[in-house]
């Protein structure tokens, strides 16, 4: 639900119909459905994922789109699914995609994500303060760095970013 939450707010900062911002609100919450298809003991791993389970992981992008099939319903929450790791520099996965080759959702829901994952605990980590998490995101830390994102959608963020604080503290695991 924060997902959604943060996916909608960005997605009205950039000025997009209301109809849109709904969308990707509500599409947003399935991003990682295709988690299912990947075995728990690779989710709850608590240590590194080796390199070939990681590549079992990454399957989850196509996976969740699949699942979520082609029914015009579910069109944008199979995009979200799909593209939400593809990376503006594209270094992402699963297709490499870079800039705005990737939808305006999978953009949206990927800087969302990262926060989120960032402040959540983890079997592999503890979560983060959110100035830790938005400094991660603004400057980078080796695993992430700016390029990853939208330069407009990292504007946003810099500039709203309490907000995604304000989100994540009414949602509190």
């Amino acid at each position: 639900l924060r997902i959604n939450l943060y996916a909608a707010m960005m997605a009205e900062e950039l000025g997009l119909p209301s109809r849109e911002v709904e969308g990707i609100g509500y599409s947003a919450q399935m991003h990682d459905v295709g988690k299912i298809h990947v075995h728990p003991d690779i989710i709850r791993k608590p240590g590194s994922l080796t390199p070939e389970e990681w590549e079992i992981m990454k399957h989850h992008c196509e996976a969740g789109a699949h699942i979520l099939g082609t029914h015009p319903r579910l069109a944008l929450a199979a995009e979200i699914a799909l593209t939400h790791h593809e990376k503006w520099d594209g270094s992402g996965y699963p297709r490499g995609l870079s800039g705005e080759e990737i939808p305006l959702s999978g953009r949206i829901v990927a800087i969302c994500d990262v926060y989120d994952a960032l402040r959540s605990k983890r079997s592999y980590k503890e979560g983060l303060p959110h100035e830790r998490a938005v400094e991660i995101i603004l400057e980078g830390d080796g695993r992430s760095v700016p390029d990853h994102f939208d330069p407009r959608l990292l504007s946003i963020f810099r500039s709203r970013h309490h907000r995604f604080a304000e989100i994540y503290a009414s949602l509190a695991d």
